[in-house]
């Protein structure tokens, strides 16, 4: 199983210069992949943004949005941006994408958190046209640039039939939030299920992700985790701030137990800014 890890894009108080070091520590340890988490509602830095500032001080590490809501962004502006940021980067992106389920991101974008399923629906299968270069309006010319047509891997987020069905038609696989890997393990054989059931070649890939805070920074950690899931209420907001992973040991036991269920990439995802992350986590998940 690859180990990757995220950038802390969403953590506030992290320093542009925190995000470019944190991307060399990263590539320079041996991890497999840098994560984002995002949302619009929050004061976060945005995804492809930041893959593509990391993609010009790095040059082998592969780039997760993990996830990127979908719905709430023009589809020709994703697929653009996206695009762009595959070519620079040299083929390094996959883009995680998911439904969303907060509805000011919508309202702060001017879509309809109501309609998100059937957007999210339209937007796959014109981000498969526009990555093909084909015109997404009749009389257009395509919105990819030339050089990177062909495509960005997609996997997609969530637990719902539709989210089986979107893998299975869209994605190059399906990846798993922060969820115990136990909660994991038979989703991945739904999905591998429905895979084969679909005829599609080989398996699908199968990424998790999950907190963790390491050191002195149990408090840092949980504050953050409170503040960035405090929409969905106090008592889930605690249980997701207490599920970080916070000692070597807890550390190791993840991955041990998300090996176990099938995984085939966790990334796991800093709640502290601190670059010096990068390298506890190493020591414990790479060594």
């Amino acid at each position: 199983m690859n180990i990757g890890i995220g950038i802390p894009n969403s953590v506030r108080g992290t320093t542009g210069p925190q995000l470019l070091e944190w991307a060399r520590r990263a590539e320079a340890a041996g991890f497999s992949s840098l994560g984002t988490i995002g949302r619009v509602a929050y004061p976060t830095y945005e995804e492809l943004t930041v893959f593509a500032a990391a993609g010009a001080v790095t040059e082998r590490i592969r780039f997760v949005s993990n996830i990127l809501v979908g719905p709430v962004r023009s589809t020709a502006l994703l697929a653009k941006q996206a695009a762009t940021v595959q070519e620079l980067s040299g083929g390094r992106l996959t883009l995680g994408l998911g439904v969303g389920g907060r509805e000011d991101d919508f309202l702060l974008t001017g879509r309809d958190f109501r309609a998100r399923g059937r957007l999210f629906d339209q937007q796959l299968a014109d981000l498969r046209r526009a990555f093909a270069g084909e015109p997404l309006l009749e009389g257009s010319l395509a919105v990819v640039p030339d050089a990177a047509a062909g495509g960005v891997p997609i996997l997609i987020g969530g637990t719902t039939d539709a989210a089986v069905r979107r893998t299975v038609e869209f994605g190059v696989g399906w990846t798993a939030g922060g969820v115990p890997p136990q909660m994991v393990a038979p989703f991945v054989e739904r999905v591998r299920a429905a895979w084969r059931d679909a005829g599609r070649e080989g398996s699908p890939q199968i990424v998790a992700l999950n907190y963790f805070g390491l050191g002195d920074t149990e408090e840092q950690s949980r504050g953050y985790l409170l503040d960035y899931y405090g929409f969905l209420g106090p008592d889930t907001a605690e249980m997701i701030a207490s599920s970080a992973h916070r000692s070597p040991e807890a550390v190791r036991d993840v991955i041990a137990g998300f090996e176990e269920a099938g995984v085939d990439e966790l990334i796991l995802d800093p709640t502290v800014g601190d670059p010096a992350q990068v390298d506890l986590l190493a020591r414990t998940a790479l060594g």
